[in-house]
């Protein structure tokens, strides 16, 4: 039989000075409030010590460690980057030698060449997929037959190959393509395709087992980039990678290329990863910056990329040129 209920004498509560509890947030710790006109480097210190703001200087004092320490920084990105316009960002971080390698999806690629060749991409797929017309491009088809084509012929990658046509046909645009800078760079650059996904696989003149060797082999190049994030002998500084944007199939590239560089005996343990996205997903938590990685080493940014990655890129610019 249920007890009659009364209510709790709270006169019998047991306190302790507040001096005895341990505290997470602390005055030292409250945000700086930079003056009018104070550098990005001042702003990003003032930031509060909590939460994202620790990890945002997190990431990017691993990125800046990173290259005075040799040690890969790795971009794996999804279109979107792309699309909203911070291409450039990533080409002047291959440029500067921060970057020294990138992954992306087949639609990353498409993007990109877009704009290389005639400056302009992204259709409103409400106004197309109407009358069956999305994705029906037939230039795009066209450049990446000849580059599946030549990654054949040449026994190399998808990336390598898109990349090396931008240049060799002197697309009026690839100053602004990611895989013309990689190209120019001479760093690697891949493209993990799932067929099926991306517009130009409806192509009649697609030889979905070329792509598929492309693919392939970009799989296995990029399974040795990722073996090369770990520390280097005699230090404790590893290499980053760095997840942006790519919901699932990045993410799941990357986590298998892990496994195969363990597999082979190489020692992840500095590995530092960060996943830059608008939203939290799942997969990208788990294969990116928890299961991959020791704790505290993997790291999450949240926010919109048009804005956070010309700030991260800032506040890795100037990490350098204060640790000159």
């Amino acid at each position: 039989m249920t007890r009659p209920y009364r209510p709790t004498n709270l006169a019998d509560v047991k306190t302790y000075s507040v001096t005895q509890r341990q505290h997470k947030s602390t005055v030292n710790r409250m945000c700086g409030l930079p003056p009018a006109g104070a550098s990005v480097a001042a702003f990003v210190e003032s930031l509060p010590g909590f939460l994202g703001a620790e990890s945002f200087r997190r990431i990017v004092e691993a990125v800046v460690a990173a290259v005075r320490s040799d040690r890969p920084v790795v971009a794996a990105m999804g279109a979107h980057v792309v699309k909203v316009g911070c291409g450039p960002i990533i080409i002047d971080l291959i440029r500067r030698g921060v970057i020294k390698a990138v992954a992306c999806n087949g639609a990353t690629a498409i993007h990109d060449v877009e704009l290389a060749i005639i400056g302009e991409t992204s259709e409103e797929v409400a106004d197309t997929i109407g009358d069956g017309s999305f994705g029906m491009v037939a230039e795009t088809m066209e450049f990446f037959d000849r580059a599946v084509s030549m990654a054949a012929k040449a026994a190399t990658g998808l990336g390598d190959a898109v990349g090396r046509l931008l240049c060799e046909q002197e697309a009026p645009h690839r100053e602004d393509s990611i895989f013309a800078a990689a190209h120019a760079a001479g760093i690697p650059a891949t493209v993990h395709v799932a067929l099926g996904t991306d517009t130009i696989h409806v192509s009649h003149a697609m030889d979905a087992a070329a792509i598929g060797a492309a693919s392939m082999y970009d799989f296995r190049l990029i399974c040795d980039v990722v073996s090369d994030l770990g520390a280097a002998d005699g230090t404790e500084t590893g290499g980053v990678w760095l997840n942006i944007g790519s919901a699932v199939i990045l993410p799941e590239v990357f986590l298998k290329a892990v496994s195969v560089a363990r597999n082979l005996g190489a020692n992840l343990d500095a590995m530092v990863t960060a996943n830059f996205d608008m939203i939290r997903h799942y997969r990208p938590r788990a294969n990116v910056i928890t299961r991959p990685v020791k704790e505290g080493h993997g790291h999450e940014i949240i926010g919109h990329h048009e804005i956070m990655l010309p700030l991260f890129r800032q506040a890795v610019v100037d990490g350098l040129a204060r640790t000159q």
